[in-house]
């Protein structure tokens, strides 16, 4: 017996749909797939309809779709019978994927924010000190960053730090003796390239493992300087209201830029960073 054209206890492909909170194409492109076939297809119409047991599949394969499993992924685990303990381990993997997609995304959202701050009607009072910076020798590492923009600063400051931090212990011949200062200028290759140090001040010893760091040597200079309370990766409109009070007040930058890390806790929202804009 029929009911509407279709098998009698099967529903049909559009009251199936309805039932399963789907649309129609996508049934039809589970079926394409081989993901989800009809109990049955009238030979004559090629008419879909489902089998009221296929709930439980469809159910099954739109929550592993809404966690974020391709629907090849969704195949493959609904085709090998996958174990609760599988599927536990391949949950974790899912959720170390969020959890990193999400941080990138707050470290974005944080550069948005920057930048709507630092648009030109909205830059923040500052308050500018003019400083004479001694004669100083450092130790760090150089790199080089694509552009000055926080997108490619951001990436390539952070682990050069990090490497400074890790060869330092075995510099037999470099001494410390201040906080990490990181230099700022333009590369003599490119107009967009930036040259980004990671240094500490520090005396060095004629002989004697510098375990690969290099020595800087800055002269005394005269600086226009502001400090900055916040996050490191929200500096730019702190820089850009230092560039603006030294355009007004009619003096030329000179390099390289400092960031000299005055305090750095466990919070980034607490860091104490001043910048140092030497006058040329």
């Amino acid at each position: 017996m029929t009911r509407g054209g279709w098998e009698a206890g099967l529903f049909a492909i559009g009251d199936f749909a309805r039932h399963g909170r789907v649309s129609v194409r996508m049934l039809r492109h589970y079926d394409a797939i081989g993901l989800l076939r009809p109990a049955h297809v009238d030979p004559a119409t090629g008419y879909r309809s489902y089998d009221a047991a296929q709930f439980a599949e469809l159910n099954q394969i739109v929550a592993l779709k809404d966690l974020g499993f391709s629907l090849e992924q969704v195949r493959t685990m609904i085709a090998d019978e996958i174990s609760p303990a599988e599927l536990r381990a391949l949950l974790t993997i899912r959720r170390a994927e969020l959890e990193s997609t999400v941080a990138e995304s707050v470290a974005r959202l944080a550069q948005v924010e920057s930048r709507l701050r630092g648009l030109e009607d909205q830059l923040p009072t500052v308050d500018v000190v003019i400083k004479e910076l001694p004669a100083i020798r450092l130790v760090g590492l150089t790199t080089t960053a694509a552009s000055f923009t926080p997108e490619d600063i951001g990436p390539v400051v952070r682990p050069l730090c990090a490497e400074l931090g890790h060869r330092l212990p075995d510099a037999a011949a470099v001494h410390p003796a201040g906080r990490l200062t990181c230099l700022y200028e333009r590369s003599p290759r490119s107009e967009d390239e930036a040259v980004v140090r990671a240094t500490v001040p520090a005396s060095v010893d004629a002989e004697g493992n510098r375990n690969g760091l290099e020595v800087v040597d800055l002269p005394a200079v005269r600086a226009a300087t502001v400090v900055h309370r916040g996050p490191i990766d929200q500096v730019l409109p702190a820089w850009q209201a230092l560039a603006r009070w030294m355009d007004d007040n009619n003096h030329r930058s000179g390099e390289p830029a400092r960031e000299l890390y005055l305090d750095c806790p466990d919070d980034p929202a607490q860091w104490v960073t001043e910048l140092q804009e030497p006058i040329a």
